[in-house]
C-alpha cells in the first residue's frame, strides 16, 4: 500500500516551466513502476511519462524533448520537470504507481495502475 501526494502545480504563462513532485509514503517506491498521467476537461486522462524501477524512462510524444520524469527512491519522490509549456498542457495532473519489474512502457493504460493521488492543477496562459 502507497500513498501517493502531487504537488507543484500553478497558473503559468506559454513557454514558462513548472516542476510537478509526488510524495509517496506507505511503502518504499524503489519497486515500482512510476507515472504521471494528466486530463484536461471533458478529455480523457493520458499518460505523459512513465520510469521503470530501474530509471529507465518514457515520455509521450505530444511533450518529448520538454518534459523530463525522474525519481528518487531514497527520498520516495517523482518529479516531472516541464519546460517549454504550452496551453495544451493545461490539465490536472496525476501520479500513479505499481508494482512492477519490467519495461513501464508496457503499461498504456489508466486501469495498470493500482495507486493514484489526488492531483495538482497545471494552467498555462497564452
Amino acid at each position: 500500500q502507497v500513498r501517493l501526494v502531487e504537488s507543484g502545480g500553478a497558473s503559468v504563462q506559454a513557454g514558462g516551466s513548472l516542476r510537478l513532485s509526488c510524495a509517496a509514503s506507505g511503502n518504499t517506491i524503489s519497486s515500482y513502476c512510476m507515472a504521471w498521467f494528466r486530463q484536461a476537461p471533458g478529455k480523457q486522462r493520458e499518460g505523459v511519462a512513465r520510469i521503470n524501477s530501474s530509471g529507465g524512462t518514457y515520455v509521450s510524444f505530444p511533450v518529448k524533448g520538454r518534459f523530463t520524469i525522474s525519481r528518487d527512491n531514497a527520498k520516495s519522490t517523482l518529479y516531472l520537470q516541464m519546460d517549454g509549456l504550452k496551453p495544451e498542457d493545461t490539465a490536472m495532473y496525476y501520479c500513479a504507481a505499481v508494482v512492477y519489474a519490467g519495461e513501464c512502457r508496457t503499461l498504456p493504460h489508466v486501469t495498470d495502475f493500482e495507486y493514484w493521488g489526488q492531483g495538482t492543477q497545471v494552467t498555462v496562459s497564452t
